[in-house]
C-alpha cells in the first residue's frame, strides 16, 4: 500500500463519502448532472438542488422536452446558469443523436455541450469505473500541493503539468473509488485554508508539507481589478399589487432567467415608463443591493413604481414581459440576486 493511489484507494474506502445522493441509483445521467452541479458550487449547497432536479427530471428525456423556464426555475439560487443552459441543450443532442440513452464513451461526451475532458472522465469512471484520469478544482489544489507545483493551476503549462501527473498516478484497478478519493480527500482534508495534514493519507511525501508550503499552495490566480456596475431595476407594481418580469436574453448574465426590468440608469429607467404621465412622480428609490460576480460587482438600484387603478393598461408581449403574483413568484427562474432584492423590500411570496 505504498503507491500514492493504493493510499488514496484505502483511505477512501473507510473515510470518504459514501452516502451522497448522486451515489445512489449510480448511473451516467445522474452522475453528469451531480457534477455540472458541482462544478464551482460546494456539495452541501448541491445536495437539495440534485434531489429537486432528479424529482423533477429523473432522465434525459424529461430533461430535454421539459420547458426552458422550468429548468431554469429548479436551476435558480446556483448561479452560472450557462450550465443549465447546456445541461438542457447536451439532453436534446443525446436524445436526438443518442436515442436518449447517455453516451458510454468520454470522447462522445465531451462533444456535448458544457461538458469538458474532466467532466466526461468523471461521468465514466464514477458511473462505470473506467479508468481514466480527472481534474476538477479538489483535484488539481491536492496534486499542485504533492507535487509542489509552484505556478498557477490555470496556466495552460501547468494545465499540462497537472494532466501529466493526473494519467502518472491513474490506477488501472478501482478507478471509480481512486477518483472519488481524490475528490473527497480535496473537500475533506486538503482545502483552501487550514488543510488536515495530520490525516492525510499521502502526507508522508507531500513536498509542500515537507516544504512547509501548504498554505501558500496552490498558487493563487494572479489578481486584476474588477470593475463596479450599477444598474437600475424597475420594480413596477400594478393596481393589483402584481409585479412585472422580464425574460432576460438567452445568452449572458442570468440568461433565460425572468427578472427585473433593467435598465442602465434612472433617466432610462424614467423613459421606459413615462407612458404613465401621472404615475412617473410616484417612483420611488429603494435601498441598493451590491453583487459580486466573477468578473465585476454590481449595484442593484431598485426603484419602485406603483400603478394606480385609473392608469393606462399596459401592452406586454406575453414571451417575454408578465406581471406576475406574488404568490406565484417560486413558479420562476429568478437570478438569486433579484430574489434577494424581492425578499429585502416584502415582494416575493414563496
Amino acid at each position: 500500500m505504498d503507491s500514492f493511489s493504493s493510499r488514496i484507494i484505502a483511505w477512501q474506502k473507510h473515510a470518504g463519502r459514501h452516502n451522497l445522493p448522486w451515489q445512489q441509483q449510480v448511473n451516467r445521467y445522474r452522475v453528469w448532472v451531480s457534477e455540472i452541479m458541482l462544478q464551482q458550487t460546494q456539495v452541501a449547497t448541491v445536495i437539495p438542488y440534485f434531489e429537486r432536479f432528479m424529482q423533477r427530471f429523473p432522465d434525459v428525456e424529461s430533461l430535454a422536452t421539459a420547458p426552458a423556464d422550468d429548468v431554469l426555475a429548479h436551476w435558480a439560487g446556483l448561479g452560472y446558469y450557462a450550465r443549465a443552459r447546456n445541461l438542457q441543450k447536451a439532453a436534446i443532442k443525446v436524445l436526438e443523436d443518442f436515442g436518449g440513452k447517455m453516451p458510454e464513451e468520454a470522447d462522445e461526451l465531451e462533444g456535448l455541450p458544457g461538458i469538458g475532458r474532466s467532466t466526461a472522465a468523471a461521468i465514466v469512471s464514477l458511473s462505470d469505473g473506467v479508468a481514466l484520469p480527472i481534474l476538477d478544482g479538489n483535484v488539481k489544489r491536492v496534486f499542485a500541493r504533492h507535487a509542489s507545483i509552484d505556478s498557477w493551476t490555470g496556466a495552460t503549462k501547468t494545465q499540462k503539468q497537472l494532466w501529466a501527473l493526473a494519467e502518472e498516478r491513474m490506477p488501472e484497478q478501482s478507478a471509480r473509488a481512486y477518483n472519488q478519493g481524490l475528490m473527497d480527500l480535496g473537500s475533506q482534508l486538503c482545502t483552501r485554508s487550514k488543510p488536515q495534514c495530520q490525516l492525510c493519507p499521502v502526507a508522508e511525501d507531500c513536498l509542500a508539507l515537507a516544504q512547509g508550503r501548504t498554505q501558500e499552495l496552490p498558487v493563487p490566480k494572479p489578481k486584476k481589478s474588477i470593475p463596479t456596475k450599477t444598474a437600475a431595476f424597475l420594480v413596477l407594481l400594478n393596481a393589483k399589487g402584481e409585479l412585472l418580469l422580464q425574460r432576460r436574453p438567452p445568452s449572458g448574465i442570468w440568461g433565460g432567467l425572468w427578472c427585473l426590468p433593467q435598465h442602465d440608469d434612472l433617466d432610462a429607467l424614467k423613459a421606459s415608463v413615462s407612458v404613465w404621465q401621472n404615475d412617473i412622480n410616484q417612483i420611488q428609490a429603494l435601498p441598493t443591493l451590491q453583487h459580486v460576480f466573477s468578473h465585476y460587482k454590481l449595484t442593484l438600484q431598485p426603484y419602485q413604481l406603483r400603478l394606480g387603478a385609473t392608469s393606462k393598461t399596459l401592452t406586454i408581449a406575453e414571451n417575454s414581459e408578465r406581471f406576475v403574483r406574488p404568490e406565484m413568484m417560486s413558479e420562476y427562474g429568478l437570478p438569486a440576486p433579484i430574489e434577494k432584492l424581492l425578499r429585502k423590500h416584502g415582494l416575493h411570496i414563496d
